[in-house]
């Protein structure tokens, strides 16, 4: 079945980057010249996804202002004259009527419960789960790379994008078994959130984008808290392995953790250098700073 939607958890209180969500979203944090949402948003656009579902909390309606049209500005950029790229850029960006959907996480409840509140919304269809403060620089992008993949599994399966780390940081990530390989795409031989040092199972840790099948929300509905006192995506993931395949697939791109401080700023760097109209400037004003 076509991947038709996709679930973007945005409740989080972004506090590994604070003070700057105090006021305002992490997902609106800017990487160059746009918030971090509209990133995963052209990610998703790309992957062909059509039904744009946002999991928001409480201070969270900027994100829902910044996929709406605001008259105001579109007028003030008409009456110019000469803010045509201006108006041009507002028009691609902009989601096509009733393609977002917008629902809310009343209690940081954990990632798990995040997703299990768009169950409604994504109903009994499989769909893609992105987390907007993670970012994979790449054309075709890794959404659209996981959704290549699972056209060509043939089965009701689940997939996860994986990337190799460090030996010594296992630990800090959630990490999968590796079963019968292929290319890169091999099938997942268990899950472990955050193992101890030195009993990881490989080095290929799991990142934020998820193809998953509907059947994920009934275990989610009763799915006791994990790790943090949460409902861990992780957990319902290894319940769900249980009766459906699971597979890896070491994606091409750079990926960034927007969450954290140094991830962000090192962001900054790779998309405004990725930017041909940016990176000699870019480079020149690095190369004065390196110099003092």
């Amino acid at each position: 079945m076509k991947i038709r939607k996709a679930v973007f958890p945005v409740a989080g209180l972004g506090t590994r980057v604070l003070p700057a969500t105090k006021a305002m979203p992490k997902e609106m944090l800017t990487i160059v010249d746009k918030p971090l949402i509209q990133y995963v948003y052209d990610e998703a656009k790309e992957a062909g996804i059509e039904h744009f579902i946002f999991v928001t909390g409480r201070n969270k309606g900027v994100i829902e202002d910044h996929f709406d049209r605001m008259f105001e500005l579109d007028t003030t950029l008409a009456a110019r004259g000469n803010k045509k790229a201006e108006q041009d850029i507002l028009a691609r960006d902009q989601p096509a009527a009733g393609a977002t959907s917008f629902t809310r996480q009343q209690a940081p409840l954990g990632l798990g419960h995040a997703v299990w509140c768009a169950r409604d919304i994504v109903g009994d269809e499989p769909f893609a789960v992105v987390l907007p403060d993670e970012l994979v620089l790449n054309t075709p992008g890794c959404l659209a790379q996981m959704i290549e993949a699972a056209s060509k599994l043939g089965e009701k399966s689940n997939v996860l994008a994986v990337e190799a780390v460090p030996e010594d940081m296992t630990h800090q990530y959630g990490i999968c078994g590796v079963g019968k390989r292929t290319g890169k795409m091999f099938e997942v031989d268990g899950m472990v959130e955050k193992p101890a040092k030195g009993t990881a199972p490989s080095n290929l840790s799991i990142t934020g984008r998820y193809i998953l099948q509907p059947e994920i929300f009934k275990i989610l509905e009763t799915q006791e808290r994990g790790a943090g006192g949460e409902i861990q995506l992780t957990d319902a993931m290894r319940a769900l392995a249980n009766t459906q395949k699971f597979y890896g697939l070491e994606f091409e791109g750079e990926r960034h953790d927007c969450g954290s401080k140094p991830g962000f700023l090192r962001a900054n760097i790779a998309y405004g250098m990725a930017r041909a109209d940016l990176r000699d400037g870019l480079r020149a004003e690095m190369k004065k700073y390196l110099e003092k």
